[in-house]
């Protein structure tokens, strides 16, 4: 066996398509464990898109999870939010202040890159 390196800066996956079939590719490679969140979200998508007739939440679905590939497929991003998510649990404020801080550079740097960046 060889070993593995606890740190890996570049990406586990490319860069998805902004399309169901890639995004539940990238899903089912970086976070196979949301895969259900991500099949239920879709369903609830479609079902709010028929009601509407509207196509703007299945857009919002693909931002969405575009984002949350985009976090996920770099291990160092994944980890430092998850990291962040835990400590907003904390009972000191400037713990929880700092996590809120963190939480919301991360997603708006994946947003910014998930939209094409």
């Amino acid at each position: 066996m060889t070993p593995q390196h606890a740190e890996h800066d570049g990406p586990l996956v490319p860069k998805p398509a902004l399309t169901l079939p890639a995004l539940r590719q990238a899903i089912a490679a970086v976070a196979p464990s949301r895969l259900p969140e991500f099949f239920e979200d879709m369903q609830n998508t479609f079902v709010q898109a028929g009601g509407e007739g509207s196509v703007v939440p299945i857009r919002m679905f693909y931002r969405r999870w575009g984002v949350v590939v985009e976090i996920e497929r770099h291990p160092t991003t994944a980890r430092r939010l998850h990291d962040a998510e835990r400590a907003m649990g904390s009972e000191h404020a400037a713990v929880r202040d700092q996590a809120i801080r963190e939480i919301g550079e991360i997603v708006r740097a994946a947003h910014h890159e998930a939209e094409g960046g």
